[in-house]
């Protein structure tokens, strides 16, 4: 999987800043109560909330490696549609080129 050109300059540039921020996201994944594939929608369902689309194929790659259908991973772009608005949609076509 490939990430945004962003954070690869993240971890090349600050790789003790990125092995702390790996570190975390670990953690807390390790914490979460969900399983591994709606983990992975649930992210998705956040970023698209969020606008933070640079992470969408990343994670839409993640989610369809665990299981998830282009289905799922629409739903959970979408899902915010009601308290986010359009904002969700931009991040639609990257989520679905996993596919």
């Amino acid at each position: 999987m490939s990430v945004s050109t962003a954070f690869a300059l993240f971890m090349k540039e600050a790789p003790a800043h990125a092995a702390a921020w790996s570190q975390a996201a670990q953690a807390l994944g390790a914490a979460s109560s969900l399983d591994a594939k709606t983990q992975a929608l649930s992210y998705l369902a956040v970023l698209a909330a969020t606008g933070n689309t640079a992470g969408v194929p990343f994670h839409a790659q993640a989610a369809r490696d665990l299981g998830a259908t282009r289905q799922e991973v629409a739903s959970a772009v979408l899902i915010g549609l009601p308290a986010a608005g359009a904002t969700v949609i931009a991040s639609l076509p990257a989520a679905l080129a996993a596919y």
